[in-house]
């Protein structure tokens, strides 16, 4: 047994908001029960006691759209690539990189990404994955990460056809083998969607495969909307919106998740809800790509069940969830607009959207829910509770204060060190494999 104490605690639980002095018992996979420190401690004197030293113990961070693909760009520029466009980005950058992925360069950009997660209070992640390089397998190898450095994902592959009839045939190949053994396997730490990259880049015909190697198994995770590309090719070619496109081919459901979801019409926001889809913003991304500002605040109206990624623009979710309420105000130009919104997508709809995937309840700390804990060395000069901890969280906190972190009742960082990885070899690994790829990038040696 685990028992994590002397902080302060922040539960995102109605029942027992908040503790000035209190700590978490966890056993096994679960969490067994919150309480004070001192009545814990009592209780269970034989637990293993990690010590908070006074900071804030709260749930994990779910980052609800990420790419482990992107792991290895960190410093990267591709010579001759200097893109104007959406499209320019991701030919020139992306499908560029994804082309050269080898398994061995997954299982590094797996690792990169799952190190920062872990250091950053990152307990559960819900990737987007593309390695054109290396199709068949690829899931396969970064779910070998992912449990050896134990965090908790949901995964799938990029179906696209950009690169031919056979690269198409082995993503969607890829998604049924992965889905398939999930299924199997029914482990509460590793589920599957069902990747899509985005509608101008997959056919009707490519749908209805997808659709039949699913076979029911799980849900849809597809980019939409994110550029105008989508809305012309819909348009153009099929007559109608990016939406209704996804409706007519059975994408649409409440265990699938639209990505970014900017260039969507009131009518399109009324399809997503009435087929009760979800839908993941990633602010900095969208900001960085230039692709516009999504209608958050309007799709809080419309109901939809909206939560908050990074699109691996980082790892820091709270880094990303300072950058959602300022776009979101500046699109409104309104300077009071989207602090229930930007807070609620982090800290509730990510853990609905999680629930819709995982078993144990994710993002709160109560007896039953899954031992996703994680401290954060916060030294506040103002008041603070439970009342005022998101003012806290968007103006005072920010990823790296992250101190200690468990997942699944397994402690992966304590005190800022990794326990039982290797940060160094996972460091080494990671800096070959990136020499090997930007080498092939830019026809030249690291």
């Amino acid at each position: 047994m685990l028992l994590l104490g002397n902080g302060r605690v922040i539960t995102r639980d109605p029942a027992t908001p908040y503790l000035a002095d209190g700590a978490v018992a966890m056993e096994g996979e679960v969490i067994r029960e919150v309480g004070s420190t001192a009545a814990l401690k009592a209780k269970y004197p034989k637990a293993q006691f990690v010590d908070a030293r006074g900071g804030v113990i709260m749930p994990g961070f779910i980052n609800a759209h990420t790419h482990i693909y992107s792991g290895l760009a960190r410093g990267l520029a591709i010579e001759g690539n200097n893109p104007t466009n959406f499209l320019e980005v991701l030919e020139g950058t992306w499908w560029n990189i994804d082309r050269h992925l080898t398994l061995d360069g997954t299982r590094a950009c797996a690792a990169a990404t799952i190190l920062e997660c872990i250091r950053d209070g990152v307990t559960t992640i819900f990737d987007h994955h593309a390695s054109f390089g290396e199709i068949p397998g690829s899931l396969f190898a970064i779910e070998e990460v992912c449990e050896k450095m134990g965090i908790r994902a949901c995964l799938c592959y990029e179906v696209s056809e950009r690169d031919g009839a056979e690269k198409t045939r082995q993503s969607i190949e890829e998604n049924a083998a992965f889905a398939r053994h999930c299924k199997e396997k029914n482990s509460d730490m590793m589920k599957a969607m069902f990747g899509g990259h985005a509608l101008f880049t997959i056919s009707d015909k490519t749908f209805e495969e997808m659709v039949k190697a699913n076979d029911g198994m799980t849900g849809f995770h597809i980019h939409v909307s994110e550029g105008m590309n989508d809305v012309i090719d819909s348009r153009e070619n099929y007559g109608c919106r990016s939406v209704n496109r996804l409706y007519y081919n059975g994408i649409l459901g409440p265990k699938t998740i639209l990505g970014h979801c900017i260039h969507v019409s009131p009518a399109e926001m009324d399809l997503i809800r009435e087929t009760d889809t979800m839908v993941v913003n990633n602010p900095e991304s969208n900001m960085g790509n230039a692709v516009g500002c999504a209608p958050v605040l309007k799709m809080f109206e419309k109901g939809i069940l909206i939560g908050l990624g990074t699109d691996a623009y980082t790892h820091d979710m709270l880094e990303s969830l300072k950058a959602e309420l300022t776009i979101q105000r500046h699109n409104a130009c309104m300077p009071n607009a989207g602090w229930g919104e930007a807070t609620g997508m982090l800290f509730q709809n990510n853990a609905k959207i999680g629930a819709r995937y995982f078993e144990k309840p994710l993002g709160v700390l109560r007896p039953g829910a899954a031992a996703d804990v994680i401290v954060m060395d916060y030294r506040d000069f103002t008041p603070f509770s439970h009342e005022n901890i998101d003012g806290h969280m968007l103006f005072g906190m920010q990823g790296h204060d992250c101190t200690t972190t468990i997942i699944n009742g397994r402690l992966l960082y304590r005190d800022r060190q990794f326990v039982d990885i290797d940060e160094a070899a996972v460091r080494a690994f990671c800096l070959e494999q990136s020499k090997k790829l930007w080498g092939e990038l830019n026809h030249r040696a690291y």
